[in-house]
């Protein structure tokens, strides 16, 4: 592969068969034809009906589809249409949150510029981007964005927002010297890639790459590649609904075994499918229905929902709810620092005046308010001349605007991203545009020059017989043409032990991670109209400003909440070293001592060298996308579960890699936001961490909700299997085993799903991945509550033998209804007592069990559908001492709970 930035032109232009005047009309579509189109490729569109069918590739499904087929051979309509509903349900759901998942490509496409300016035969012409090709010569300009992956041989002036590509905030000055074959892509000052906006002056070069082979095309390909492997909550569910499989399929043939040997049946019986052997056979679809939580997908559902709309409110929105619960299984974040970490801003945070006195300035992004602090004492900047003419110079030398918006109450800016934070810190000290130019008015400007490394700004001063000329810049270019300095009383001769002296504060600034710019000025004659360069001498030296990418104010409380949760946090970035070990330092992350990683030091490493500085690394910067993916593949190697983070087009590989992929909403690109399955709507890095504790929660509430449905199924077997062997009947009908499964514990289990948090969550560690959503832990009071039900339900069975089959299953049905509602209180918290965690706290509950009382009174009571599930009417008093009966197993969960944990394990 040719390493282009290494080239020289000329050996370019060879190597591509062109010059400066670009290739022939002929030659174009020639190489159009050999290379394709400038585009990124289509991967083959998945039909939607695909993506429907996609949903019915579930164990749980399957065992579903089971019990439909068996209860439709035997006749039972009813079960067949409710299961069946159930699974076209979740079906629909799933379908409407993948339907939009897979877009990353289609948007990558859409930050390609549809014209670009190309000379052909040297005339400059304005063709469809589509059609450049290698070895085309394409003009750029200010504002533009670059149609392909560009070698400049010509340059004025001319930089890039590389952020998008690389992370790194400031614009690059570009240059058309070739480099060292190993430079960062970052780095690569010669270069200007497709899809990167220009941000000043102009510039030529010869395209070197299109469509699919630019580093916007690699980014395409790495998306592409990434197989998204199964969530965490579809393996965890995968396995429940195997375990629900085997109980089910298994206890109904014990049962149709245990009502074959109840009723004497033999092998005769069998092959003449006589009336016991059908006997038995409806017995077994009984306890089929019984043994398979037909609610519980339903409940999964409402408690994914439930959970994304929490943490929707707390500024995390989910595309795919399994991630819900896959974040409270998160141990490692590896974030971005730009725009995620950072404010994406270019902020003035300390002035050194030209008299040594420092200034420090407060404030948050663009938003022009802030105080001027010295010595941490607040001032007035305008009553402080030289302080008052730095501001001046920094509100005039410059060319970017601030705007607002007033209907989002935002400020925006146009131009270079540094020159707007001059603008900021001058409206800061309330030096507006309309303020500056009551007492001038700029005749002239000279853009800033990567070659001279400064700008400069000619002012009439309105009144006066003189001129002023305004010069910002590097610091160093602005102290070599310097002679005087601005004090508070006079304008005096600068020594060179001062400009030592300031130049060493410049350095300390720069490993503080600051962007240094000096300010100077001079006065000029009335009659001059024009800058010229040799007027760049001879200046008053303002002072030197220190401009940061400030980190966002949360962001140190959120990583140590991180940690405090046992959360590994990863910076990685594009941007330069030295900014990202500062920034790393200053918000936590890094302590005195701790270095970061490049690309170039992980090139050049061995596979378990690399494995290692994973591990133990966790600042890595001037990374490319590429090494971004490779990060996140090692971690997942290691058996971390990942949530990457990030905004730009550089980060949405390994955000579709990570087993949590969260995208920034407002600075992230679509790309990103399509690739990842939650976006943060204020992008804050905060967010993150409050979405991680909702999603513990979560599991929490997915696995307490499961337990109470889980038991009702296990407490109707034992029952089923008691009554069979005791007394040779059946104590439910399948009919009304699909009410306690689907009403009954709706009505019990939903509100579970709403189940706030009762403890300090995120101060636990985060659970092992393996962890099932049945436990071992969860075993003893989901089988001493069953047991209990059971007891219950077979002793009124029993009891009410005598009164007719028909009333006995409607006192045995009421009884397990009713065990079932008050069970669901004990499973608001399977460790700590109901009263300990608050009795009321949760009034969903309170209201279901309220709603599903009443209609459990009335579906025994009224005709209509005692006659649909062949119930018998039970009086209102026998029906209250039932009640009180299934009260019972409230107070065992109680009792378990408080004997287990509060007496033996000591646990508060």
């Amino acid at each position: 592969m040719v390493k282009w930035h290494a080239e020289k032109t000329e050996e370019i232009f060879k190597e591509l068969s062109s010059d400066h005047d670009g290739v022939s009309e002929k030659e174009a579509a020639e190489r159009l034809e050999k290379y394709g189109p400038n585009k990124i490729e289509d991967e083959k569109a998945v039909h939607p009906v695909m993506i429907f069918l996609k949903q019915f590739r579930s164990g749980l499904v399957y065992v579903l589809f089971a019990a439909a087929g068996i209860s439709f051979l035997f006749d039972k309509m009813i079960d067949v249409y409710v299961i069946l509903a159930i699974i076209l349900l979740n079906a629909v759901m799933g379908f409407i949150q993948e339907y939009k998942a897979e877009k990353a490509i289609q948007a990558l496409k859409e930050m390609i510029v549809p014209l670009a300016k190309v000379y052909r035969n040297g005339k400059l012409l304005e063709i469809s981007a589509e059609h450049i090709v290698p070895g085309d010569v394409v003009a750029l300009g200010e504002g533009t964005r670059i149609p392909a992956d560009v070698r400049l041989f010509y340059v004025k002036d001319f930089r890039t927002n590389e952020a998008s590509l690389t992370g790194e905030s400031a614009p690059v000055g570009k240059h058309t010297e070739p480099l060292d074959e190993e430079t960062d892509l970052g780095d690569m000052k010669n270069m200007a890639w497709m899809g990167t906006f220009a941000a000043g002056g102009k510039a030529k070069g010869v395209v070197v790459a299109t469509g699919s082979r630019t580093a916007f095309g690699s980014i395409a390909k790495d998306i592409s590649e990434v197989e998204k492997k199964g969530g965490h909550f579809e393996e965890k569910i995968g396995v429940l609904a195997k375990q629900m499989a085997v109980f089910a399929f298994t206890g109904a043939f014990i049962i149709f075994l245990l009502s074959l040997y109840v009723q004497g049946a033999g092998v005769e019986d069998v092959l003449l499918l006589s009336e016991g052997f059908r006997e038995s056979l409806l017995f077994a679809v009984a306890a089929l229905v019984s043994g398979i939580p037909e609610g519980l997908p339903a409940i999964l559902v409402i408690v994914l929902a439930v959970g994304a709309t929490r943490m929707a409110k707390r500024k995390a929105i989910i595309r795919s709810l399994p991630a819900t619960e896959t974040l409270g299984v998160t141990d490692h974040i590896v974030t971005d620092k730009t725009g995620t970490l950072t404010q994406n801003t270019m902020n003035v945070r300390k002035i050194i005046l030209a008299d040594g006195k420092e200034v420090e300035v407060t404030g948050e992004g663009w938003i022009p308010e802030g105080d001027f602090l010295e010595k941490g004492s607040k001032i007035f900047p305008l009553k402080k001349p030289n302080l008052e003419k730095l501001l001046h110079i920094a509100g005039v030398c410059n060319e970017a605007e601030l705007t607002k918006k007033e209907e989002e109450d935002k400020y925006e800016i146009v131009g270079d991203p540094t020159e707007a934070s001059l603008v900021v810190l001058a409206q800061k000290a309330g030096l507006s545009e309309e303020i500056i130019y009551e007492k001038e008015k700029k005749i002239d400007d000279m853009p800033f020059s990567s070659k001279l490394k400064y700008r400069a700004s000619l002012s009439v001063l309105l009144g006066e017989k003189e001129n002023q000329l305004y010069v910002v810049g590097a610091p160093e270019e602005i102290m070599e043409a310097v002679e005087y300095v601005q004090t508070e009383e006079e304008v005096r001769k600068i020594g060179k032990e001062e400009k030592e002296e300031m130049l060493r504060r410049v350095e300390e600034m720069t490993q503080d991670a600051m962007r240094t710019i000096g300010l100077a000025f001079k006065n000029t004659e009335e009659e001059k109209r024009e800058i010229k360069k040799e007027d760049v001498k001879g200046l008053v030296l303002a002072g030197v400003v220190g401009i940061v990418d400030p980190p966002r104010p949360e962001v140190k409380e959120a990583l140590s909440r991180a940690k405090e949760a046992g959360i590994r946090v990863i910076m990685t970035t594009g941007d330069h070293k030295g900014t990202a070990v500062a920034i790393a330092k200053e918000i936590g992350l890094a302590g005195e001592g701790e270095k970061a990683l490049t690309q170039k030091e992980l090139s050049g490493m061995s596979e378990k060298e690399f494995e290692e500085a994973v591990s133990r690394v966790n600042v890595f910067a001037r990374l490319t996308p590429h090494m971004k993916l490779n990060i996140a593949k090692a971690l997942q190697e290691k058996g971390a579960v990942v949530a990457m983070t990030g905004d730009g087009v550089n980060d949405a590989p390994a955000v579709k890699q990570a087993d949590i992929g969260i995208a920034m909403g407002i600075m992230g690109t679509d790309v990103t936001k399509e690739a990842g399955e939650i976006v943060l709507a204020d992008d804050n890095f905060a967010s993150i961490v409050n979405a991680i504790e909702e999603g513990r929660i979560v599991f929490r509430n997915t696995k307490q909700a499961s337990t109470n449905l889980i038991s009702t199924n296990f407490a109707e077997y034992v029952t089923i299997i008691t009554s069979l062997l005791l007394l040779g009947k059946l104590p439910f009908l399948p009919t009304q085993i699909l009410w306690l499964n689907l009403i009954t514990d709706g009505f019990s289990g939903a509100p579970l799903a709403v189940e706030p948090g009762h403890s300090n969550i995120l101060k636990e560690k985060p659970r092992d991945k393996n962890e099932g959503i049945l436990t071992r832990e969860a075993l003893p009071i989901l089988v001493l509550t069953a047991v209990v039900m059971a007891t219950i339900t077979f002793f009124v069975f029993n009891h009410y033998q005598e009164e007719g089959v028909e009333k006995a299953r409607t006192a045995a049905f009421s009884v397990m209804a009713f065990t079932q509602l008050f069970r669901a209180f004990n499973m608001r918290d399977m460790k700590r007592s109901v009263f300990k965690i608050g009795f009321f706290k949760n009034m969903y509950l309170i209201f279901a069990v309220l709603i599903a009382l009443i209609l459990q009174v009335a579906v025994i009571r009224m005709p209509f559908f005692q006659e649909i599930f062949n119930f018998k009417a039970i009086g209102y008093g026998e029906v209250l001492i039932l009640i009180a009966l299934s009260s019972l197993v409230f107070f065992f969960g109680e009792a378990y709970k408080y004997v287990h944990y509060r007496l033996i394990r000591k646990e508060e």
